[in-house]
């Protein structure tokens, strides 16, 4: 019998790898090309990260750079919407945030008030939302860089002192601690973003955001939802039952307050428009709850006024969306309002105000 091998068998097999070496390579491998994932999370979140992030990451420009305006204007995403600053006198900048509450509010007024020619004047506004339950601090106030890690041990400070940890149960997985998801944020853990990378198919947003962010930039911080020709959707206020502050929150908001005016810059509350689903939605005992709280801080505190009542409405006609954001012709005639406002002189003190003023709706 022949020991030849004919051209028609098969070519030997090549030896197997050892199951130790085949791990250690299937491990090495796994390994860069998790950190590869990591750097590209780390470095390139333009390009990933949801439409929203431009807007946010166009605040923090303009907080790194001190572009903070003669009047800046803090709060959630109706006063980034419905405050135009090209439409209001004076070099007004909108620092506010969607979903931004007084945890993100306070930390732009510390960076602002640091810069060398800090502003002079504060326009604040939040809905009564905002004042009452955490929102998105994790998956945008951290998650965007927005937050650093200073700032998110101060949190755990204050909720330590005011016994509310709501800020930290919001949207915690299963058995993962608190301070955990905190290292995590600030470290740009991957698994953390999955879901924006596969929504947004790791690289496909680079362009449309980059582009946003120039957009906000260009409009000193003002940017859109909704611009639909109008909506009567009902909005997260009409789901309260009362309007009851949450301790970290309120104790953010007194915060800013008292650095405003250890800084002697005077904090005017201007609440934005709901339309009118949503105010026929709302409690009365929401709207007194609300006027009542932020009367109390005026009466306190000689820089602090509110102008105007605590949720005035306007015709459904003049939203974009389910959330009581104006469309474009809305936050254009609200900005044009408004600055007739503004281009008033403001008071050194603030004034007592009736409770029948505060809840006034216009």
């Amino acid at each position: 019998m022949s020991s030849s091998i004919s051209a028609s068998d098969p070519p030997p097999l090549p030896p197997a790898l050892p199951p130790g070496r085949f791990l250690a390579l299937a491990a090495a491998s796994f390994a860069c090309v998790f950190a590869l994932v990591w750097l590209w999370v780390a470095l390139a979140p333009l390009a990933y990260l949801d439409p929203e992030y431009p807007a946010w990451l166009a605040k923090e420009r303009l907080l790194a750079a001190c572009r903070v305006g003669d009047v800046l204007v803090l709060g959630d995403s109706r006063a980034a919407v419905d405050l135009i600053p090209r439409r209001l006198p004076g070099h007004v900048v909108n620092l506010a945030v969607g979903g931004g509450e007084p945890i993100e509010a306070y930390t732009a007024l510390r960076r602002a008030l640091a810069c060398p020619r800090p502003p002079r004047r504060v326009i604040v506004s939040f809905d009564a939302v905002h004042f009452t339950r955490p929102d998105l601090f994790w998956e945008r106030s951290v998650a965007f860089g927005f937050e650093d890690a200073r700032a998110v041990a101060r949190l755990r400070r204050v909720s330590a002192a005011t016994g509310d940890f709501s800020v930290w149960r919001l949207r915690l997985p299963r058995g993962e601690p608190g301070r955990l998801r905190a290292a995590l944020y600030a470290a740009r853990f991957p698994t953390l973003y999955f879901g924006p990378l596969l929504h947004g198919g790791i690289a496909l947003r680079w362009f449309e955001n980059r582009r946003r962010l120039r957009r906000v930039l260009a409009a000193r911080g003002q940017y859109y939802f909704g611009r639909a020709d109008g909506s009567a959707v009902v909005a997260a206020e009409g789901t309260l039952r009362r309007f009851r502050p949450a301790p970290v929150l309120d104790w953010y908001f007194r915060a800013l307050l008292r650095l405003a005016r250890a800084h002697g810059v005077p904090v005017t509350f201007v609440a934005m428009p709901v339309n009118t689903a949503t105010w026929q939605a709302v409690r009365p005992r929401v709207r007194r709850g609300f006027a009542a709280y932020l009367a109390g801080l005026a009466a306190r505190d000689p820089g602090f006024r509110v102008r105007g009542g605590v949720m005035p409405h306007w015709p459904d006609r003049w939203f974009g969306d389910a959330f009581s954001h104006l469309n474009p012709a809305g936050a254009a005639r609200f900005s044009a309002r408004f600055a007739a406002r503004l281009a008033q002189r403001p008071r050194k003190t603030g004034r007592r105000f009736s409770m029948k003023e505060a809840v006034a709706s216009r």
